[in-house]
């Protein structure tokens, strides 16, 4: 697959190297674009609507290639979980998912910077977390770890991959991107721009 200059709109460390795992190259274009959720959008127009931004804003000053936005929202009940605020804030996160089934959308976005041409897509997971003890939040929260992440937690690389009891649905879109609904998406649009 010939693919045009990919520039990722997004600093997340694990989108690129979630990227870098399917063999994509790339370069990294962090987005301005600030990412707030309206009430009145559900969960996963919010995470499309704010991948389309990123992906829109950084294209904008590119004359070539395809720009990636991405968004990740956690949700546990009517609740949209970003990230914490600071250290009480990760812990109340941690002490709602504790025992309970959460939904991840991660909603992307792939737009062609010279033709304005683009697609927008959503990927939706479930899942569902062991009781925490106290203690295993207050150490998890001390590590720093939860403090850059949607919903307080990361599955992939640290002490939060012990959290999770089970996942629903694409186990790459709980990391923060997912992979086989995007190479798909990809392929098509590629085709598309031909």
């Amino acid at each position: 697959m010939k693919i045009p200059p990919l520039i990722l709109a997004s600093q997340s460390p694990r989108r690129r190297l979630l990227l870098k795992q399917i063999g994509l190259r790339f370069s990294v274009r962090p987005s301005s674009v600030r990412e707030d959720v309206l009430d009145h959008e559900s969960p996963a127009q919010n995470a499309r609507r704010i991948a389309l931004a990123k992906a829109l804003d950084v294209a904008r000053g590119v004359k070539r290639g395809i720009v990636v936005g991405a968004d990740t929202i956690v949700v546990l009940g009517n609740e949209i979980l970003g990230k914490p605020r600071n250290a009480a804030d990760a812990k109340r996160m941690l002490r709602r998912l504790s025992g309970r089934q959460h939904i991840v959308f991660t909603g992307f976005a792939l737009v062609d910077a010279s033709t304005g041409r683009k697609i927008v897509d959503i990927e939706k997971t479930k899942v569902k977390f062991r009781k925490l003890s106290a203690v295993e939040i207050e150490e998890y929260v001390a590590s720093g770890s939860p403090m850059d992440k949607a919903g307080a937690y990361g599955i992939q690389d640290d002490y939060g991959a012990v959290f999770v009891q089970r996942v629903e649905g694409c186990f790459y879109n709980v990391v923060g991107f997912p992979l086989t609904r995007f190479y798909l998406d990809l392929k098509r649009f590629l085709r598309a721009l031909n």
